[in-house]
Parts: C-alpha cells; structure tokens; sequence
C-alpha cells in the first residue's frame, strides 16, 4: 500500500532536503508525491530543461528506499509564459482575464498553451523513462477546479463553433434540433452563433448543454494528449487524475477522464476553508463511493488533510483524531494508497493556511504522531484491502442530466447533488454499500438500483430499466425523472415518466416547484413512517395506472394524486419518489425495498459507520465513530473519532 506525503522541497532551501526525506521515512512513508507545481524549476527559460534539482531529490529519495510520485507541471504554468504569449490567458463570463498569479489561469483552447505543454511533458517523461523510482505519472491537478472548467475568451468561442460544425454538419441540423425558430433565433452560419454568455432572460436550453459538453470535450483532449504521451515514451506507465471534489458540479465530465487513465485519485477535504464545520460523515462517503464508482476500482487518496485548510480563510480545525479518522474512513471505503497534504505547511505564497503533518514549527506534535500511528496500523492490514467493498445496491448518474439541472434548476432550491445524497443517505444510515456510478455502467449484478432526477434519461437506461426490474430487481427513482430528451428538449406527445411510465405505474399529470423544504405535508397509509410527514423542493402530481399509493398529497386541490408509488412489474417493484420528502420517509421506502430485495441492513448507533472491505486474504470489517464522544458497539468502546479494524470470516 502507497503511504507517503506530498512534498514541494523546490519551496524549501535545498539544504533541508536531506533531513526532510529522513523524516518522512521516520514517520512510516514509502512514497513522496512531486513535481506538479514545479515547472519554472524544469524550465527556467522558454525551451531550456534543467531536470537537475528533482535528479537530486529522486536520488536521495533512493537511497531511502522511498518511490516517488511525479506530477506533470501544467496546472501553473510560468510567468514568462504569460508574459511572452498573453494569449494563452483564459477569460471571466465578462471578458476579464484570468491575471497570472493564480493557478489554472491559461486557456486550454489556446494552441499555444498545449504545445508548451506538450513539449515540457515529453521533455519530462522522456528523461526519466528509465527512472523505477518513479511508479506514476500524475497529469496535471485537479483538472477543472476552482472555475478552470469554464473559459470565455475568444479563442473558445471559435472552438465552440467549430465543434458544433463537427457535431450537426450543417446549421440547418442545428435549427431543427434547437428550435431556434422561438425568438427568431435561426442560425445562417455557424459564425453566428455565440458561447452562452450573460444576456436578457436567458439563452436557447439545447445550445446551454452543448456548451457545457464543449467545455469538458476541451479538457478530455488535455488529458488525452498527456496520456497518450507518458505512455508512448513509458508504455507500462501507470497514470492517473487526482480529483478535487464537486465533480458532480462542474463542467467536467470525471467519468470521461477516468476512462483515459490507469487509477484515479481525490483529495479529500471533508473541510475547507470557510467552513464552521466539516461534511457530514455520509457527504464524505459519498463522495468516496463516487470517486471509486469513475472506475469501479480501488482508487487513492493524493490529499488527505491533517489541519486547518484555506487559502485566505480559514475554517474548522479538525479535532484531534478526526483527520486520522477520515483517512480511515477512505480506506474502508477503496482507497489503497494514501498521501497526506502536505508534509509541511507552507510559510510562503497563497497556501499558508493549509497546515500540514508539520507546521512552520517545524516540530513533531500531534498531528504528526497522528500520522505516524495510523501508517503504522494501515501496514499491519495491507495485505487485506486489495479489493474494493461489494455492494448490493447502487446508484446511477449523469453528466448531462446534471448540466441540465444547473441551467434550468426548475426550483430555486433544487440541487442535484444534495437530493442524490440525500437518496444516498438512507443506505448509508443502515450501513449497506452503494456504488455510484454512470448511468450507462453494468448494473444488472445489484439487487437494488437509484436513479434520482435523471432529466435526460437515455432510451437504452429505460429498456435496461425494465429488464432489471423485470428479472426482480428493485428500482426507486425520483421526480423530474425521464423529461427530456438528450438534447435538452421536452418530448412531444409523451406523458412522463418518458417512456417508464408502464414501469412505474404512473403518469405525471401535473408539477409544481417548491420554494421551501418541508412545505408540503403528505398523507401515509396505516402504518406508514409519518402519517403527516412534510415534503418540499418539488414535486409531480402523479396518477396511478397499476401503481399503489404509499404517500399522497394532504391538499384540497391535488388530494385525488399520488407522491410516492410502489409497482410491481414482473418479479420485481419500482419505486417513483415525485416529492423531496424527510428523510423519515426516504428511510421508509429504503426499508421496503431492502426488505424485498433480501438486503441486510446493519444497525449500529448514530455516527457509527460500518464497512466491510473484502480480501481474498480475509475481509476487514471497519467500525468507525465519527461522534465527538465515545460511543458502545458490540464489544467495541470507541473513544472520539476512534475506529476499529477487525478481521472477519
């Protein structure tokens, strides 16, 4: 197993290199992650590599028996490159630019800035083609965070254009399909048409998605070309993206970019800056569970967090064992390598507030025991966490479905992610497993299946869909599911669900958006989790065909409809959630559906999370608390933010 720090010794006089990687073998490393931000080190000057200084701190590392991680430098390009070619700069919505000093600041439409890229890359990998020290290849960091995914400047303009010429043809394709005869908005040429940029109201829904989809195809060739360059120089190189989190909300598909690599990675920040406390303990497994689903394999962490982060603010400090605790948490849950961030926390440039194992102290206190510990206890289990843990039920996504909802939210309040958690959430609760995953992934293995708010829903899903159900599988959906079709239209002469309306045994005669959480009270049949119980956001008034009603609306106008359905079809049901109700509720309709589906949930008290990671060694059971006071399992008294690693049969 990976265990190592990430280090920047180019920040540090080079004097102090020796005595660092000394300490980082002290505290239980064997691998340091190097080299991402360090290109004006390697080109001082445009076309003159010196590879010199990361020769020395590969060498050292060597002979401490250390391997190394190495970044490919692109995500901070130098001065002089912005100053020599100002046009590599991207731009704000408004025209602005992005000024140098910042990270991520260049255009990935300028040609420029991808062949200085190109030539640096290869200039790097080819010299340490030979170099075993060195046992992965990093492409950039965090592509698309921060708001990179997003450039406005001329030069994207034109690749937009050019790209729709690539996808329709011709502009009287593109008409039809966007029907831009509404507002007179017919396009003679494709020079005509503009990025999606402020204007009055808002702009054409097909020509918005496009744009979110041009905008990840541009950082997919990015990654593309990084790829395709470390493995023509080092054909068994194992490559991989580390991930910032938020990716279900960026103009970035992740699933397209984990295709092009070998691994993924995430930096895990449960807590940032600004923030009075961190993520909830079910937000962080979410995310987890969703950074192992890009490709269904063991994934690593790159940047865990040890202290306080923040670039100019700063927020909730973890507390002690709690940052030990969250690494547990990712191990439990796919990770088999894992690297704190950061070995030592900066005294110098934007970072100063992201504290690491060591602060400018330069002394070894808690956080560094800390880490040292657990190092020590991940090594004693290694053998074990080769394999990812089995789930019995996952959860389906997609990029444009997401794109969708951010440009036309429907609801004020309505927010993608949150209503997948909180979906997510009351598995969670019960400690079953969920993969999230793609929506077009093989999901026939799981006994149940979720799919919220999946607007555009694919024609092959819904067969896919049926078939599952039909076999006996389970299925829960929620509204605003199957509207649209996949160029962001609604669908002519077709009552909804599109297409699953026989599926789930309803139709959806009207809807309305919901200003508030927890506006509108239901009505649940005897012995239902809350006879009064509340929903909000939005909600479809639904009318059965074959389906039965498990909750309907306490409302004088829509009384006669159904919020939440059960339809047996085949062998197995489908459930239709049309409301964002409590989570009493959510609990309720998870329980049905275990219940069917011969899923065993695993009670344990509140903060208490329990995973099972299997091994052909032997499986692991983790039990974690995540509570701030010590809390009883079983036989287990765990003491704040304390875990335990058993072995199981």
């Amino acid at each position: 197993m990976i265990k190592g720090v990430d280090y920047y010794p180019e920040q540090w006089p080079e004097e102090m290199l020796e005595k660092d990687l000394d300490r980082i073998v002290k505290l239980g490393c064997n691998t340091i992650r190097i080299g991402e931000f360090g290109w004006h080190v390697m080109e001082k000057d445009e076309g003159e590599y010196d590879f010199s200084f990361f020769d020395r701190v590969i060498a050292e590392a060597k002979k401490r028996g250390l391997s190394v991680i190495f970044g490919t430098p692109t995500a901070t390009a130098p001065a002089w490159l912005a100053a020599k070619y100002p046009e590599v700069a991207s731009k704000f919505e408004d025209g602005r630019v992005r000024t140098f000093g910042g990270r991520h600041t260049c255009c990935y439409s300028s040609e420029v800035y991808f062949d200085r890229c190109r030539r640096i890359i290869r200039k790097l990998v080819e010299h340490y083609r030979d170099e075993k020290a060195i046992i992965a290849w990093q492409t950039d960091n965090e592509l698309g965070h921060e708001g990179s995914d997003v450039c406005w400047c001329e030069k994207c303009v034109k690749g937009f254009r050019e790209w729709l010429r690539e996808k329709y043809g011709d502009t009287e394709k593109l008409n039809e399909i966007y029907g831009t005869a509404f507002w007179s908005q017919q396009y003679n040429s494709f020079e005509e048409i503009n990025a999606p940029n402020a204007t009055i109201t808002v702009h054409n829904p097909s020509l918005r998605l496009d744009w979110e989809r041009f905008c990840s195809s541009k950082i997919e060739k990015f990654e593309c070309m990084q790829t395709e360059i470390i493995k023509s120089v080092i054909p068994s190189a194992v490559v991989f993206q580390d991930f910032s989190g938020g990716g279900l909300c960026k103009s970035l598909d992740y699933c397209r970019i984990a295709e092009l690599t070998d691994k993924v990675a995430y930096n895990n920040y449960p807590v940032w800056g600004g923030q009075r406390k961190p993520l909830e303990p079910h937000e962080i497994a979410f995310a987890l569970d969703y950074i192992r689903g890009l490709k269904e394999q063991c994934f690593w962490i790159t940047e865990a967090i040890m202290g306080a982060q923040g670039h100019d603010v700063t927020g909730y400090t973890p507390r002690p064992g709690q940052a030990k605790m969250w690494s547990i948490q990712a191990v439990a849950r796919g990770c088999d390598g894992l690297m704190f961030f950061r070995y030592r926390g900066a005294i110098k440039g934007a970072e100063q507030y992201c504290y690491g194992v060591l602060d400018a102290d330069d002394k070894e206190g808690r956080k560094w025991r800390e880490v040292s510990e657990l190092f020590a206890r991940l090594t004693a289990v290694e053998d074990k966490i080769s394999e990812p843990p089995d789930a019995e039920v996952c959860m389906l996504y997609d990029f444009d479905s997401l794109a969708a909802f951010r440009l036309q939210r429907q609801s004020e309040i309505f927010d993608s992610e949150e209503e997948m958690k909180k979906l997510y959430a009351a598995f969670y609760r019960v400690n079953v497993q969920v993969d999230v995953l793609p929506w077009n992934r093989c999901f026939e293995r799981y006994k149940i299946v979720l799919v919220p708010n999946m607007i555009i829903c694919d024609p092959s899903l819904r067969e896919r869909l049926k078939t599952f159900v039909s076999a006996g599988g389970v299925v829960i959906a929620t509204y605003r599911t199957s509207v649209k079709d996949k160029d962001n239209n609604l669908v002519y002469g077709e009552k909804l669900p599109v297409g699953l309306t026989d599926l789930f045994g309803i139709t959806v005669e009207e809807m309305e958006s919901l200003w508030e959480k927890d506006s509108v009270t239901l009505n649940g049949e005897s012995g239902a989790a809350a006879k009064h119980a509340k929903c909000g956001v939005y909600r479809e008034m639904c009318s059965p065909t074959t389906a039965e009603t498990l909750y309907g609306y306490d409302d004088p106008f829509y009384s006669d409809y159904a919020a939440i359905t059960k339809n047996r079809y085949g062998k197995g049901i489908a459930f239709y959630v049309a409301c964002s109700p409590q989570k009493e509720v959510i609990d309720e309709i998870a329980s049905k559906a275990m219940a069917f589906a011969a899923v065993t949930p695993v009670y344990s008290p509140d903060g208490v999370e329990i995973v099972r990671r299997r091994s052909i060694e032997g499986d692991l059971r983790f039990v974690i608390n995540h509570n701030a006071e010590r809390v009883y399992y079983a036989d287990h008294a765990l003491e704040p933010f304390g875990y335990v690693i058993e072995n199981i049969e």
